[in-house]
């Protein structure tokens, strides 16, 4: 049985019941999840599972701790309560622990798409079995997952804060493998009508069939196309860099920047779950309401994101980023917004004299994490562009790039949109167009 609000608040009565911690939090939640995986051509699995689970945090002595059940008899709840307070006597007090928040008034978010959460199987299969259609037509095997279900997160605590969002998921995600070569495509959306898995099989097909027997290009510095999942899984290696905590604790690459000049002109980066391709909840792990923030403006780092205890720390107000406690990373942004521009991606390639495009990267790691140099491969179609023209597909490259300089000399983007890769969470962003990105080093294949 999935969680509601009235089963929320029936469960956190038993935990105000038997916790006799000074302050108590309870976080709940519920999922109902199903997917159909297919691989060679045919659909080898279907699953489907719902979960609930408590977590309890207690507050006693400026100390706490958390402990979790998925058991929700009296007796589990009761002995989940206990544990909680138990580990917290146990931890060392916390001079910064700030009492739990109280009421709080969220701004409405609608996620929640009853079709895509009574999606079946049949209807993932029917999907699926166009998808392996279109493969078999150019005899191309195809493999990848629809999956589809719903979340409620609820989030109460003994101050009176009552904090609770429910909302639905889908996602498709497809591979095309040709005999020497393969594409990719991948969706997620709170509706599964946004999916188009037709589309998507399409797409994943064309990349196979234009990057056969691909061909060798000498490492370089390039000006690169990279597509939205391409940018996103970049994108994702600096998110941590805008918390106040990393700034506070100089690991973050914007240490002493802010207010600075980091980027080019045209980058300007938001926080934003209120997009409206966004997704997730309007209030973070404390209960704390979201706020939209804008994190680069013109190139220049504006805005931080604060959880309560660093604002508290740094003397600003909290922004509604921060983590469940107790936790060590303090806040992150995790609905990114990068305003794009109007240029399409074939506008970009018939602009382009000589270069790359990417459709995606992959095995992505942080090299320097001051200047944000990461490394990593292409994968999954990767094209040489010469004369404004797509010409041939041309073997992966490894790249050693830094993100900060990337993000100076980006010539052209797209308009933004929502975009799942493999590395980092969905964002909003664009495809871009970049000079001098450096790759290092080719691989086999």
């Amino acid at each position: 049985m999935m969680l509601n609000r009235e089963r929320a608040e029936d469960l956190f009565k038993k935990v105000v019941k038997y916790s006799t911690a000074d302050e108590t939090e309870a976080l709940m939640t519920s999922t109902a999840y199903a997917l159909t995986r297919f691989a060679n051509n045919t659909i080898h699995q279907n699953m489907a599972e719902e979960s609930l689970a408590l977590s309890v945090r207690a507050v006693t002595d400026h100390r706490t701790a958390r402990a979790s059940t998925d058991r929700l008899d009296e007796e589990s709840i009761r002995r989940v309560c206990e544990s909680a307070l138990e580990l917290a006597r146990l931890q060392p007090p916390d001079p910064d622990l700030l009492p739990v928040p109280g009421p709080q008034t969220y701004r409405s978010v609608d996620r929640f798409h009853v079709e895509t959460a009574h999606l079946g199987p049949l209807d993932r299969a029917r999907a699926i079995k166009n998808a392996i259609e279109r493969a078999e037509r150019d005899h191309l095997t195809a493999a990848g997952v629809f999956s589809s279900g719903m979340t409620v997160q609820a989030l109460f605590n003994s101050r009176g804060l009552r904090a609770f969002h429910e909302e639905t998921l889908s996602e498709f995600s497809i591979t095309m493998l040709g005999g020497t070569s393969s594409g990719w495509a991948k969706k997620t959306s709170p509706s599964h009508l946004e999916l188009d898995p037709e589309a998507l099989a399409d797409r994943a097909a064309r990349k196979a069939l234009s990057s056969h027997d691909p061909r060798e290009v000498p490492p370089g510095h390039y000006t690169v196309i990279l597509e939205p999942a391409a940018v996103l899984d970049l994108l994702g290696f600096m998110v941590i860099d805008f918390g106040g905590l990393a700034v506070h604790e100089k690991r973050s690459c914007f240490t002493g920047r802010v207010g600075e000049k980091v980027f080019g002109d045209n980058l300007n980066i938001r926080d934003d779950v209120f997009h409206p391709l966004q997704a997730g909840a309007p209030f973070d792990g404390e209960g704390v309401p979201r706020q939209r923030v804008t994190l680069v403006e013109r190139g220049v780092v504006k805005n931080l994101v604060f959880s309560r205890s660093t604002a508290h720390k740094m003397k600003r107000e909290p922004t509604g980023h921060g983590f469940p406690l107790p936790n060590e990373y303090g806040e992150a942004p995790v609905n990114i917004v990068v305003e794009g521009e109007k240029h399409s991606v074939e506008e970009m390639i018939r602009s382009t004299e000589r270069g790359l495009l990417v459709t995606r990267l992959w095995y992505i790691r942080e090299v320097d994490p001051y200047r944000k140099i990461l490394t990593g491969m292409t994968r999954d179609g990767t094209f040489w562009i010469e004369n404004g023209q797509v010409q041939y597909g041309v073997k992966n490259l490894r790249f050693n790039q830094s993100l900060i300089e990337m993000l100076s000399s980006v010539e052209l983007m797209s308009a933004s949109e929502r975009t799942a890769g493999e590395e980092s969470f969905e964002m909003v962003v664009p495809a871009m167009k970049v000079r001098d990105f450096n790759f290092s080093s080719l691989t086999k294949f």
